[in-house]
Order: C-alpha cells, then sequence, then structure tokens
C-alpha cells in the first residue's frame, strides 16, 4: 500500500533540469545574495552604488555575490557611461520558482 505522501512525489521525469536547478540554488545559496535578490525583486532596478548600502559588507564582496547572481541569470547589468544598473531577470526567476516547485 502506497502512503499519500508517495503518490504526490511523483512527477514527470523531464519536469526539472537538475544541474540547471543546482546551479541556481548553488547561486542563491548564501544569505547575502538572497538579500540582494529580494532587494532588487522589491524595489526593482538599482546603481552598484545602492546595492552596496543594502549589506554591511565590503564593495568588492557585494561585488562577487552580483556576480554569481549575474552567471545564473537571475540578474541583469546595463551600464551607462560611468555606472551599472542591476534588475532581476524575471523569466529566469520564474523559470526557478518552475523547477522548485516541481520537486
Amino acid at each position: 500500500m502506497t502512503s499519500s505522501c508517495c503518490a504526490q512525489a511523483a512527477l514527470p521525469a523531464a519536469a526539472i533540469d537538475t544541474d540547471d536547478l543546482a546551479a541556481l540554488c548553488k547561486a542563491i545559496g548564501h544569505p547575502a545574495r538572497l538579500q540582494l535578490l529580494r532587494h532588487l525583486i522589491k524595489h526593482g532596478d538599482c546603481y552598484f552604488g545602492s546595492l552596496a548600502d543594502v549589506l554591511p559588507l565590503a564593495a568588492s564582496t557585494i561585488s562577487k555575490h552580483v556576480s554569481i547572481l549575474k552567471e545564473a541569470g537571475l540578474i541583469e547589468g546595463s551600464s551607462d557611461v560611468q555606472r551599472v544598473c542591476y534588475c532581476v531577470c524575471p523569466e529566469r526567476l520564474a523559470q526557478l520558482k518552475a523547477m522548485i516547485c516541481a520537486l
């Protein structure tokens, strides 16, 4: 006899790209990166100087966290003459949410 929790776990085999999900989980696997991502979700786009004010960390440390989020595709950056503006990539965030829900 199968319990109801086991029946709920049955998902289509192709529902999740596990390598992609693992990369995204690694990208959000640090509290500072989660805070930066949540800040961008809440506030929309933001220049790096403003992001550096979100956490009590050195600018170089925040820059590394931003780079990891960018590499995962969760945020995007666009440059003007002297500054970089960052924003969340809504499509990639939706992919992450869908993969988490499919677990």
